[in-house]
């Protein structure tokens, strides 16, 4: 698979469940990559596009749960020596010395660690991070000039029975986290839709869609219930943001985007 053209345009591939590469001006960004046997439940065969052996490649995890981390990202610096790893803070105590001495001399000065609420200047790109209402961060890049969000773990995650303080917290700080973005460029913005919330699913993408104005949005997270993206864009409150929406529907799928 060629890498997109260099300029402006965004080549996006959907690799599976929260896992994306987006190649612009000839780098590629890979978000929350993991095997996609990884997660026994929920199975994928997604797999990450091939690029020129020097292109700028860089690898972003937003967190450590299974279905958004893999160690064998780490192995991708053979085939890619101008690749640059973007880890979420809690990732360093699962790798350890030992894992990271499995793949060569080098591959620790590779890996940048984040933490909420950070900005780093990476290689030629600026990575900026919100709080996640679950675990680890959610990822705000810029890159070419283009501004790219991925929630990771970020959401409203308002459980049937949960304890009252609990879904208080999710509500204050999803919309505390996504109010950051109110008023800013978001040019290509990954975002949450999770079947398992059943009443609740539309909930976090509902208060993005109508707080950020993003020009295009990817719903993600969607354990292969992909009829839930039409679903969402056929409610009436959705009509009017409804041609920003991508539809997502298989693995490897991939789109241009201005």
């Amino acid at each position: 698979m060629r890498l997109a053209r260099k300029g402006k345009r965004m080549k996006v591939t959907y690799i599976h469940h929260s896992a994306f590469c987006v190649e612009v001006a000839g780098m590629a960004l890979v978000f929350d990559y993991y095997r996609g046997d990884g997660v026994p439940f929920c199975k994928y065969h997604g797999t990450l596009p091939e690029f020129p052996e020097h292109t700028q490649v860089y690898v972003f995890s937003s967190h450590s749960h299974r279905d958004h981390f893999d160690v064998e990202t780490l192995g991708w610096c053979r085939r890619y020596p101008k690749i640059h790893y973007i880890f979420a803070k809690e990732a360093k105590k699962k790798l350890g010395n030992r894992i990271l001495q499995q793949f060569g001399d080098g591959v620790k000065e590779r890996i940048t660690y984040v933490k909420p609420g950070g900005r780093w200047d990476i290689g030629g790109i600026q990575v900026e991070t919100l709080t996640s209402t679950d675990s680890g961060v959610a990822f705000v890049v810029t890159a070419a000039g283009k501004v790219i969000y991925h929630a990771g773990d970020l959401h409203w995650w308002k459980w049937e029975g949960e304890p009252e303080d609990f879904n208080d917290y999710q509500e204050k700080t999803y919309q505390e986290q996504i109010g950051k973005l109110s008023g800013r460029k978001v040019d290509l913005a990954f975002v949450v839709l999770d079947p398992r919330l059943e009443k609740n699913q539309f909930l976090g993408i509902g208060y993005f869609m109508e707080h950020v104005q993003a020009a295009y949005v990817v719903p993600m997270h969607l354990w292969k219930q992909y009829g839930l993206i039409q679903e969402y864009k056929d409610l009436k409150k959705s009509q009017k943001e409804r041609d920003k929406i991508i539809q997502m529907d298989h693995e490897n799928q991939v789109v241009e985007l201005p």
